[in-house]
């Protein structure tokens, strides 16, 4: 008999206090402000901050106005930058805009339905979690948002907006096992500092552990599991204060946690004629529905598109030979059943409402809010029927 065959991967995610997540955060949330107001406008935001400052810029084309002050301070606000303790502050915080209208030049192309640049665009799905994604983005995930609601339900009040969770899993036969190591990484305030001054208390880690890792980890935690709780010692300067940020840094983080390939662009303040976003988020939902319809076990589809143009250049589906017919023969089937041109995906997917605020943090896909409709299944059935002819 052969040799079981393991190996280990690691995904990490990051709280909504994090300084790039900040900056996709207000980025998408002037999308959805503009959005609200003028589903047709065309948007390409981005955000810096940096200690005491935000700076947006971009290209933006609207009938509408928006007070982007307001919007950034708001989004900041609600991520839980309101106290001076962690540093940065949507009260007093410099807000600089420097957005400018979208270029003729593209804008010609758009217009006519095509796409609004070229590029290639990834959807990924797998059988490892009932939400179809890799386990080990999917727990890291999990972990970042039960250390975003404990702190904003003040269980652990002294919780700042920053930070970071990393999972490695073990795999054996290509299928998870259990977590070989757990890091954790939590800004704080100095109230749980031990005598030194330099790390947390014990205390406070065994806290962590028992309100946070646990509740979300525990059936894949062993006894050889290693758990890391800021390891650095300490964390109490933190987001924009400690380190800039930027709209678009944490894409793998956006997607699978890096055990699928990642299309050209980032997702964050870009409208839906960006292929960038729109084809990503249509390419998710078509790697599902084959997942889900029992096609294969394992899924990745690329899309990719010329700018002005349409129709999708390419269309591949690979199953990671885990499909019942080979992938060729379902790429046929999917320029079928899916719409694929920008305007398509947008009305099929729904994606000229103000939504994209809340995609930001905690990753794109494997969610189960209503309004990602790119997790749908709703095309199950009819792929069956379609490959079963």
């Amino acid at each position: 008999m052969d040799k079981k065959q393991g190996y280990f991967f690691t995904s990490e995610s990051v709280t909504e206090g994090h300084p790039d997540k900040v900056c996709d955060i207000v980025s998408d949330s002037i999308l959805d402000a503009i959005l609200a107001k003028d589903p047709k406008a065309r948007v390409a935001c981005e955000t810096f901050a940096s200690p005491g400052m935000v700076i947006v810029g971009g290209e933006i084309t609207t009938s509408t106005y928006v007070n982007v002050q307001q919007v950034v301070r708001n989004a900041i606000r609600k991520i839980g930058y309101d106290k001076s303790e962690f540093g940065f502050n949507y009260k007093d915080c410099a807000v600089v805009n420097i957005i400018n209208s979208q270029s003729p030049d593209i804008a010609q192309g758009v217009d006519t339905g095509g796409a609004g640049d070229q590029g290639l665009m990834i959807g990924f799905a797998c059988r490892e979690t009932p939400e179809f994604m890799p386990l080990p983005i999917s727990l890291a995930h999990k972990l970042a948002l039960k250390l975003t609601e404990v702190r904003k339900k003040g269980i652990l009040p002294y919780l700042g907006p920053d930070g970071k969770t990393q999972v490695t899993v073990e795999y054996v036969d290509w299928k998870p096992k259990r977590i070989d190591a757990v890091v954790l990484s939590t800004q704080h305030n100095e109230s749980i500092l031990d005598k030194t001054g330099k790390k947390i208390t014990e205390k406070s880690k065994k806290e962590i552990r028992e309100k946070i890792i646990d509740p979300v980890l525990s059936k894949w935690i062993d006894k050889n599991t290693k758990i890391y709780i800021n390891p650095t010692g300490k964390f109490v300067v933190g987001g924009p204060q400690a380190d800039t940020g930027l709209t678009g840094r944490k894409i793998i983080v956006d997607t699978y946690g890096g055990m699928a390939p990642h299309g050209g662009g980032a997702f964050s303040g870009k409208d839906s004629t960006k292929v960038d976003r729109s084809a990503c988020y249509m390419a998710r939902h078509i790697a599902k529905n084959i997942v889900a319809a029992g096609l294969a076990d394992k899924c990745t589809v690329q899309l990719a598109y010329a700018i002005g143009i349409a129709e999708p250049v390419s269309v591949m589906v690979d199953t990671h030979h885990t499909g019942k017919i080979p992938g060729q023969k379902i790429e046929p089937v999917v320029r079928k059943i899916f719409p694929l041109t920008p305007k398509g995906i947008m009305e099929y997917l729904k994606l000229r409402r103000p939504i994209f605020a809340q995609t930001a943090a905690y990753g794109h896909f494997g969610r189960k809010e209503k309004d990602f409709t790119w997790e749908s299944l709703n095309k199950v059935e009819e792929l069956r029927k379609a490959i079963n002819k």
